[in-house]
């Protein structure tokens, strides 16, 4: 049973490995591969919020959360990145200070590119700003959905929704023909659900029970997908 049929994902997803499609092989050269990479462990900041962007980061392996802290000091995860996207963008876009802070969920590769370069290639690859615009247009519906349903819904639908989103996130780094394994930590899982550490562990607990995921430490696997969807409430 495919994921689309139940639950509509691209509401909920957005993926900037489609921008650089739209790239020519010299040019994804130019803005890629020319680039050094670099490896950040788990845990490491890419950036932080209020900080003056010099350029933007393609994942190369890994998954990277930007997030946000509150008020109170909570960090609420606004987004995972993964492989062959970019982050970073909106800053060096607008011309204004990061938004929001990025640091790996897990041991990661990622390539810096200098602003100036994106720009460049930007300017004069219609397709590519074409592709950007679109892009920036779904991720504002994504994210209203996102504000809608942490706003709004139940304990048990919001973390059904984190688990059926970073679910997706790590299809794409699964081996074919292999389960998909999240591998998240509850203090983070948590933070993607806008809920207390306490309660995700409650809750799964009951997904477990119920047959919906089994796991193992900190790994979680989904045994049932259409159980999950139904828990999320979502209409």
């Amino acid at each position: 049973m495919s994921l689309s049929d139940i639950f509509p994902i691209d509401q909920w997803n957005f993926n900037t490995q489609s921008i650089l499609n739209a790239l020519s092989e010299d040019d994804y050269t130019f803005l890629i591969s020319k680039q050094g990479v670099q490896k950040y462990q788990k845990g490491e900041v890419i950036f932080k919020e209020g900080m003056v962007p010099s350029g933007i980061y393609f994942i190369h392996k890994g998954k990277i959360k930007k997030y946000k802290i509150g008020l109170a000091g909570k960090e609420q995860i606004i987004y995972v990145a993964n492989k062959n996207e970019l982050i970073g963008y909106h800053a060096v876009l607008s011309q204004e200070r990061y938004p929001d802070s990025a640091a790996t969920l897990e041991e990661s590769v990622l390539t810096f590119i200098p602003k100036e370069d994106f720009l460049s290639i930007l300017h004069q690859s219609p397709a590519f700003a074409n592709r950007l615009l679109k892009a920036l247009s779904h991720e504002y519906s994504v994210l209203a959905n996102s504000i809608s349903i942490f706003s709004q819904g139940t304990a048990a639908e919001r973390l059904a929704i984190a688990l059926i989103l970073i679910r997706e996130k790590s299809k794409i780094e699964t081996p074919e023909g292999e389960e998909t394994i999240i591998n998240i930590s509850r203090s983070d899982l948590a933070n993607m659900a806008g809920l207390a550490k306490e309660n995700v562990i409650r809750l799964l607990k009951e997904f477990k029970s119920e047959e919906i995921i089994r796991t193992e430490g900190r790994k979680i696997w989904v045994k049932d997908i259409a159980k999950l969807v139904s828990r999320s409430n979502y209409k």
